[in-house]
């Protein structure tokens, strides 16, 4: 059945009886998923190595499950494999990064990304065998040309876009989050209708045979959460 929105319409509950685990098997699957997301780095060195589609595909209907403001699912999910268009949003891209990167960005920014090895130069727009662009719908138009406006857009939008990366890692597949400022270039070269603003680009693919990632580390639990 295709989503229609639901604006005024009436609440309709339905039955939700998921299956429960046990307290063992609970434990189990956290930890489990808990050390494998530790495992997960961004990647900026992509092979060229073709990636099974329908993987990509079946990440992005994860992506989709995410919950939303009202119910308004305000994501659009462009997958980008020709790879003319590919090189359409690179040359775009850099463009802008060289911009920011000569001062734009400002020195405190510019400070903060030095750890992580940036530069204007992003090979892995068109290394990477599929880009993921993701755009957020501010509003929709309705079968009369009105407007209605979407709820917690970003949130939502984020959200679906954490999903996205889990389940791209637990795949098997590396992805980058990047994030050229401005991005309004991706609208006019990916044809998007005016009320699609563009969230984020996400490569997809395996990372190349001599990929490095940065040294970093992770805040310690204790460092992020609190108990009460």
């Amino acid at each position: 059945m295709a989503w229609i929105p639901i604006h005024d319409q009436p609440y309709d509950p339905v039955p939700y009886r998921p299956a429960r685990v046990t307290a063992a098997e609970s434990l189990q699957a956290a930890a489990e998923l808990r050390a494998k997301m530790d495992e997960r780095r961004t990647v900026r060195a992509f092979s060229t190595e073709p990636v099974p589609e329908q993987v990509v595909i079946d990440a992005i209907a994860v992506a989709a499950t995410a919950p939303s403001g009202a119910h308004q699912q305000p994501w659009t999910f462009v997958l980008v494999t020709d790879p003319e268009v590919r090189a359409q949003i690179r040359e775009a891209a850099e463009k802008e990064e060289q911009l920011s990167y000569a001062g734009r960005l400002g020195e405190e920014w510019l400070s903060a990304l030095r750890p992580l090895g940036t530069d204007q130069n992003k090979p892995h727009l068109t290394d990477a065998p599929f880009l993921i662009v993701v755009f957020e719908q501010r509003y929709y138009l309705d079968g009369e040309g009105d407007q209605h406006k979407h709820y917690y857009v970003d949130e939502s939008v984020g959200i679906a876009v954490g999903m996205l990366l889990t389940a791209l890692h637990l795949s098997g597949l590396a992805a980058l989050t990047h994030t050229p400022s401005p991005m309004k270039f991706l609208s006019e070269v990916l044809d998007r209708p005016k009320n699609e603003k563009a969230f984020a680009v996400i490569p997809v693919g395996y990372p190349a045979q001599d990929a490095t990632v940065p040294r970093l580390i992770r805040k310690d639990l204790d460092q992020v959460m609190v108990r009460i």
